[in-house]
């Protein structure tokens, strides 16, 4: 992967040339965004309630599960056979959404209740990729 130095600001007004300087690093896509390979699997964002995380319909999870659950993960769960993706507060028993027009979730005693794994990375396609697009 070869990385060009320059940082890309929102209020950028150009670029250097193309033959600037550029460092070339020795990993791929996946070593530097998943952890443990054989428990990490990927998942769709769906919803607004996770905005205030980054998190947006569409988006794509890498969600490990290898990581050790701590108070405060964002992560996806099975609650009553429904996949979820959500703060977890472990106290509490909560499971809470990032935007505040979704309300927390009580965990109570009698629900079909497991957690799937940690999202450990999102990844925002700006352009439909030809694989994703049979979504």
């Amino acid at each position: 992967m070869r990385v060009i130095p320059i940082p890309a600001r929102a209020g950028i007004t150009g670029f250097e040339s193309p033959a600037a300087e550029y460092t070339q690093l020795g990993l791929s896509l996946d070593e530097l965004l998943i952890n443990h390979p054989s428990s990490t699997f990927l998942a769709f964002a769906e919803g607004d309630s996770m905005q205030g995380k980054g998190i947006f319909d569409g988006d794509i999870l890498i969600i490990d599960r290898h990581e050790t659950v701590r108070n405060g993960d964002v992560i996806v769960a099975s609650l009553n056979r429904e996949f979820v993706c959500k703060i977890i507060d472990i106290p509490r028993r909560l499971l809470l959404s990032s935007n505040p027009q979704h309300q927390p979730v009580i965990i109570h005693e009698y629900d079909e209740f497991s957690i799937e794994g940690v999202i450990t990375r999102s990844i925002r396609c700006h352009r439909k990729s030809p694989i994703l697009s049979e979504k």
